[in-house]
């Protein structure tokens, strides 16, 4: 077993190569696209027609990024995309990597590494997800308040880990960017609902024993989300988590579910996921906008002085 020494000199160590990495990444990125992103924005199975809304600038496979997976699960494209949507600058990922692709929380998690390097304020995550809560329906959005990590043993030890570099995990998704959500969600006339997200490794889909055993712990049930959240949190930046029911499990009729079903369901759903995000993100620049302006109008006031 090694000594606590020489586990913060391993840890040291992969901070570092984490860093290069990262440098390498950002580097290729810049030598195409300069604009600073104020949002980063994951986009989950089903939910990559949000990305023909985005006015890109630059586009990258992922596979022209060097360190980054690749995308291998049905309807994830494998793109990242510089661009506005609702002329706010942004970072958006057509498409993310699981756990049962065979990646390790790392490789997961690091594009949102990268996202903050490149200057991202906040992160939007979205996923699709089965129903465990009786009263949803397919198509319904729930923002995620909070999650269960039943992803595996290496997934809790990456937690942990994570955990260490903040004292605070009580709020892994931001009580602010929810409670301005459901405002926007009530003007616009969006049904939205507070959930717990349960994620599970996969890929295949729950037992009917499993189903009713996970509606005990959570509201919707999928295979993701969760590590990216924890590396925001770690690093600082604030989440919004978005999932789309595609299917609601019924104890007393049980349904086949099929991966086209899902993206198909997803897809339905998405007018909706982008209208809210779109208008999340102006409030959040107008916002940031008026602060500007108050501060630059004390400074003002200040050197007169």
């Amino acid at each position: 077993m090694a000594s606590p020494r020489s586990q913060e000199v391993m840890r040291t160590d992969s901070e570092a190569v984490a860093q290069t990495t990262v440098a390498q990444t950002v580097e290729v990125i810049r030598s195409r696209w300069s604009i600073t992103p104020q949002a980063g924005i994951i986009l989950g199975t089903g939910l990559g027609s949000l990305a023909d809304h985005i006015a890109i600038a630059a586009s990258w496979s992922f596979d022209e990024l060097p360190h980054f997976a690749r995308s291998t699960a049905d309807g994830h494209r494998g793109r990242l995309l510089g661009g506005t949507l609702g002329g706010v600058p942004i970072l958006a990922m057509d498409g993310r990597f699981h756990a049962y692709e065979g990646y390790s929380p790392q490789q997961i998690t690091f594009p949102v590494r990268v996202m903050s390097a490149l200057g991202v304020q906040l992160l939007i995550v979205s996923n699709a997800s089965g129903g465990l809560n009786p009263s949803l329906n397919s198509g319904d959005i729930v923002l995620i308040d909070d999650h269960v990590n039943l992803l595996g043993a290496e997934f809790a030890r990456f937690a942990r880990a994570s955990r260490t570099q903040q004292a605070d995990c009580c709020e892994l998704y931001s009580a602010q960017l929810l409670e301005l959500t459901e405002r926007i969600a009530a003007s616009e006339q969006i049904q939205v609902r507070r959930g717990t997200y349960i994620a599970m490794l996969g890929p295949n889909y729950e037992t009917r024993a499993e189903y009713r055993w996970l509606r005990t712990l959570g509201d919707v049930v999928g295979m993701s989300t969760v590590p990216e959240v924890l590396v925001a949190k770690e690093i600082g930046l604030p989440v919004i988590a978005f999932s789309m029911v595609t299917n609601v499990f019924r104890p007393d009729d049980i349904q086949q579910n099929r991966s086209e079903d899902v993206i198909a369901a997803a897809s339905n759903a998405e007018p909706k996921l982008r209208q809210l995000v779109a208008h999340l993100l102006i409030e959040l620049k107008s916002d940031r906008d008026q602060s500007s302006q108050v501060s630059d109008s004390a400074a003002r006031v200040a050197s007169r002085h």
